[in-house]
């Protein structure tokens, strides 16, 4: 081939690269015309680099596209990547969108909802209504589950039950706060106090919150609370002396408890604010306890109802007449 063909195929090959890589004379001009003329993309987004199409990008009438067609000015640096000040870690899951069409969501809420605000900033719809379908499903699934806290340490009770709206039954059980035998009867008891929790929560579950303390000091307690405050007291344990030597007896009041129960749900939905609800809770009738001792502390609206099982007479080989019953 002479030298001067090969100077012409030269200027051709240049010619053609000239047309098919558009110079720009300054940064301006290369933000201003965006990735026209350009068939791949180099991303930089907060230092996650990306290597696609404009094809893969323009799938949707989204921001990307915007950038790719010069509708949106973006900054390219000297190295022809485009910066886009976003964080990148859920960049890639965006771009694989666009590629199929669907993607796998990740299960942690929090995670679905970083996803979902990046493909709301890219206003990529597609993956924005994956992602609330996603975030659905997940609320239906966790609405169908009852889940009972359990309570960890005396500041994280105070906490739950303040900034709750809704009203709160604890049950406080823990048979190894004990340091006397139990009578005969006392284990059966416990059992169904336990039993009795849990028929509750799947009852009334979504409309009171049920929490369980293993931690406290007492054998066996129900507590009941509304507007953050301490409403009622069911108090399970007594003490009582049998065969020269003291047990402890956990009692079953059924019917109070549930009868405890349902008096706090005028709670629910800050129904009892306000002298209105006081009033129902103390015009309840006194001889609805079903053997019941009750001590409320009188102060207003500060009022705690206590109820505590009636003392019970132990029999064993002594002569009649010699028990003695003591309650703590």
């Amino acid at each position: 081939m002479s030298a001067e063909a090969s100077v012409g195929s030269h200027a051709a090959d240049s010619t053609q690269s000239a047309v098919s890589q558009p110079v720009f004379h300054n940064t301006d001009e290369l933000r201003n015309r965006g990735l026209i003329g350009s068939k791949y993309v180099k991303l930089n987004v907060g230092g996650s680099l990306h290597y696609t199409t404009v094809q893969t990008l323009s799938k949707e009438d989204s921001l990307l596209r915007s950038i790719c067609n010069g509708g949106t000015e973006v900054s390219i640096d000297s190295e022809g990547w485009v910066v886009l000040d976003r964080c990148g870690r859920h960049f890639g899951l965006v771009l694989n969108f666009l590629r199929d069409g669907s993607v796998p969501l990740p299960e942690e809420h929090r995670e679905l909802d970083e996803v979902l605000k990046e493909a709301q900033y890219y206003r990529v719809q597609g993956l924005v209504q994956h992602c609330l379908s996603a975030m659905q499903k997940q609320k239906d699934v966790f609405e169908t589950v009852c889940r009972i806290p359990m309570i960890t340490s005396a500041k994280e009770e105070q906490k739950m039950i303040a900034t709750c709206r809704k009203p709160v039954v604890k049950l406080q059980n823990n048979r190894g706060n004990n340091k006397y035998s139990y009578t005969s009867n006392s284990d059966d008891n416990l059992l169904k106090n336990i039993e009795l929790f849990d028929k509750l929560v799947l009852r009334f579950n979504g409309r009171v919150l049920f929490v369980k303390d293993v931690l406290g000091d007492e054998i066996c307690c129900w507590s009941f609370y509304g507007e953050g405050r301490k409403i009622a007291e069911v108090c399970c344990t007594s003490i009582v002396y049998a065969t020269e030597k003291k047990q402890t007896k956990v009692e079953f009041p059924e019917a109070r408890i549930f009868e405890e129960t349902l008096n706090i749900l005028i709670y629910e939905n800050g129904r009892g604010f306000g002298p209105g609800g006081l009033h129902l809770l103390d015009s309840r009738g006194s001889g609805s306890s079903l053997g019941a001792e009750e001590e409320g502390a009188t102060g207003g609206d500060r009022r705690v109802r206590r109820i505590h099982v009636r003392r019970h007479i132990m029999h064993d080989e002594r002569g009649h007449g010699q028990q003695t019953v003591y309650k703590d």
